[in-house]
């Protein structure tokens, strides 16, 4: 009886109304977080899509920022007006393939007549325009009304840039066109107008440039999507500016609502069955999930514009910063000053120490350049081990300079890295902005070219950018590229061979290889000019690399005695210098015994494991080590004695005053004892008299070089010498 009173009808409608009404309630709820999914895509699509948009348009003004820094320069206008193919060849064309990527360069002269072309870095008949020409032509006609027209002001006053851009399809494929007249950087050079010639730059849009503007905003799969394919919601047309579609720049669409949903997925199945209990789980989890949205969002944005190792803005941040500080600091009629900094030598610390100690290091660079600075001012890493700062409202030169001695005096306390203390140095390159001055790549090119002046005038300090500077730089990097065209087989490069005698002036001992570098616009370079470039420009590797080769091919084929090769102390430096050594002697068959390495004095005084390590290897592998130019730098005996060196050479300097002055042949007589006391032979360069000859072998010297016995030959001079031939091999092949 009572169990069907507790089964009575109000009872089961009661449940009924219950279960229904939880029921319902936890559809609204389901229904609702679907909604807001959908609605939480919907405008995270609608975000991605301005992040791409805005991409391509700062796609579109790097190219014309890359496009204007050749464009407004004297020398441009001065070499078309000449038809210097050469020089805009490596100025205005393929220097903007190798350093921006702009796929295709056109100059056309006032008639809009191709003079120059280039295409993907290689220089092709000016004829090749015309198949471009019908669709650049409506672009170039609109910058001619423009240069046709009255001059225009931007909205600071200055004059506007004179540019016509737009997106065009080239070959079935969408790209960036920019056009700029050349123009004058100074007041040298007239130009009347209607006589611009014009610069034409292509830039195609690829997946690597789409790539990088997908990259600054954490999208992942973007790519071109042709016309023939569908294009999907995640994507962003390329119109150009007569509204044609030429393509779709698509990208895997990030669902923040939808991933938020298979989150609480689980709850929501333990919700219909736990009815109002699940109800609050449900939205605990709700609001759980959507902080853990907003955190990673807030992450996602953080790491977008700053540095992940140390905390500081990165460089994406770092230039709408400067940018952003010019405007205001040219409003207020103020100076800002930027510095350029990096660690000298950071990559020696990562090799011997190892990556986590150079992290270590960047990471206490970091702290230190924050707390030495003012709050309002900005330190960042700009990548590596290059910082930048921004210092605001500076009054004059001498307080950056005051600044960048107090960071460089910072850096010079010791670092503690993985129990081992580390003395580093930095250099620092100083640009300030002036009341005209206000172009942020331009302040940023300035701090470069200075911060390379600083390391090249001996590194551990900072240098104020000059205005000749900029002429340097653009020389170095000319010797630099025509260099590496040389050592790529272009010619030019060779070696010359110095015979080394004998006491009695007529026996061969041995013979030195000399670099020589004839160019065929500047002539025969200096050896020093050059090999200082390639140290600088990280190609002395290279150029050591061939120099060895070839010096041990020619001896392996002949019946000298040795060959002696000039290294750089930077090459002792690398561990797997003699791993290298070792295969170029196996390569050409020449005994180990029969190479000596020269290298300055100086490497001795570097408290240098690796350097200590290589010699070892190198002598234990039969390799005589020579110290050249001996005596004119800061050798100590305890690292002589200890690093245990095969020869001796007396530098010229000494030898070319023998036989007037009677102190130098004191300290040739010390150097020749020193060499006997150590019991490692001796030899003494640059001897041109009979004199300097007769003092030399009558102090114990009996190993002699110079113009009075031979100068540097040519390989088959050399061959010619008595004592000197082909290797019986040779001979022997060669009557076969």
């Amino acid at each position: 009886m009572s169990e069907r009173q507790n089964s009575s009808p109000l009872t089961r409608q009661v449940t009924l109304t219950v279960l229904t009404l939880a029921t319902f309630a936890l559809a609204i709820v389901v229904g609702f977080g679907f909604y807001a999914a959908s609605q939480a895509d919907d405008a995270s699509l609608v975000r991605q899509k301005m992040f791409i948009a805005d991409g391509l348009k700062d796609q579109i003004a790097s190219v014309q920022r890359e496009q204007e820094s050749v464009s407004v320069w004297d020398d441009a206008i001065i070499n078309v007006r000449a038809g210097n193919q050469t020089w805009i060849e490596e100025n205005l064309s393929v220097w903007m393939f190798t350093y921006y990527g702009h796929n295709r360069v056109y100059i056309l002269d006032a008639a809009n007549h191709a003079i120059h072309a280039m295409r993907e870095g290689k220089v092709v008949d000016a004829s090749a325009y015309g198949e471009d020409q019908p669709t650049l032509l409506p672009i170039i006609e609109k910058l001619r009304r423009m240069l046709a027209g009255p001059p225009q002001a931007d909205a600071y006053g200055q004059p506007a840039k004179m540019v016509a851009e737009d997106l065009v399809s080239l070959d079935g494929k969408p790209a960036i066109l920019s056009v700029m007249p050349l123009v004058p950087s100074s007041d040298r050079i007239t130009q009347a107008r209607g006589t611009e010639c014009l610069h034409v730059s292509v830039e195609f849009i690829n997946d690597a440039v789409i790539g990088k503007i997908a990259g600054k905003y954490l999208l992942d799969g973007a790519r071109l999507v042709p016309l023939s394919q569908p294009a999907g919601p995640a994507a962003v047309p390329l119109v150009d500016s007569r509204g044609v579609i030429l393509g779709y720049i698509g990208w895997d669409q990030l669902r923040p609502g939808l991933a938020l949903v298979r989150e609480i997925a689980p709850a929501l199945a333990i919700a219909l069955l736990l009815a109002g209990g699940a109800l609050v789980f449900l939205l605990r989890r709700l609001r759980r999930a959507s902080a853990a949205l907003q955190t990673s969002q807030d992450q996602a944005q953080y790491l977008a514009f700053h540095d992940t190792l140390t905390g500081l803005p990165n460089r994406a941040l770092f230039e709408d910063r400067l940018r952003r500080t010019l405007l205001f600091a040219s409003r207020d009629k103020t100076r800002i000053a930027l510095l350029y900094l990096d660690l000298d030598r950071f990559k020696h610390i990562n090799d011997t120490l190892g990556h986590p100690a150079g992290d270590e290091l960047v990471r206490q660079t970091a702290a230190r350049l924050k707390h030495t600075i003012r709050e309002v001012d900005t330190v960042a890493r700009l990548g590596g081990d290059e910082f930048a700062v921004i210092l605001l409202d500076v009054p004059d030169v001498g307080s950056a300079e005051d600044i960048a001695e107090r960071l460089l005096l910072k850096l010079r306390e010791p670092f503690r890295l993985i129990d081992d203390q580390v003395f580093v140095s930095a250099s620092v390159g100083i640009a300030l902005s002036s009341g005209s001055d206000i172009d942020a790549d331009d302040l940023l090119r300035k701090a470069d070219i200075a911060l390379y002046e600083a390391k090249k005038n001996g590194r551990g300090r900072y240098e104020l950018f000059a205005g000749d500077m900029d002429d340097l730089l653009l020389r170095k990097r000319k010797v630099e590229s025509e260099l590496r065209k040389a050592l790529e087989g272009e010619g030019g490069i060779k070696l010359a061979y110095q015979p080394v005698f004998a006491a009695d002036g007529r026996g061969i001992l041995g013979a030195e290889a000399l670099i020589r570098w004839s160019h065929e616009v500047h002539g025969a370079l200096p050896a020093a000019q050059f090999i200082a470039i390639a140290e600088e420009r990280g190609l002395i590797g290279d150029l050591g690399k061939w120099a060895l080769g070839e010096a041990c091919r020619f001896a392996a084929g002949t019946e000298l005695p040795w060959i002696a090769v000039n290294i750089s102390p930077m090459q002792l430096r690398d561990i797997g210098f003699a791993g290298q050594v070792a295969d170029i002697l196996s390569k050409t068959g020449l005994d180990p015994c029969r190479l000596q390495l020269e290298t300055a004095e100086s490497v001795l005084l570097e408290h240098n494991d690796t350097i200590g390590t290589v010699i070892a290897a190198l002598r234990q592998s039969g390799i005589c080590i020579v110290l050249d130019d001996f005596g004119t730098g800061y050798s100590s005996l305890s690292y002589l004695r200890r690093q245990a060196i095969d020869k001796l050479k007396i530098d010229r300097s000494f030898v070319h005053l023998l036989d007037e002055d009677e102190s130098a042949r004191a300290i040739v007589k010390t150097l020749i004892e020193l060499a006997q006391a150590l019991k490692v032979e001796v030899t003494a360069e640059g001897v041109e008299t009979d004199a300097q000859k007769a003092l030399l072998v009558g102090m114990g010297c009996r190993q002699l070089q110079g113009y009075l016995l031979s100068p540097p030959l040519e390989p088959g001079q050399l061959l010619a010498l008595p004592g000197v031939s082909l290797a019986n091999r040779e001979r022997s092949a060669a009557r076969a």
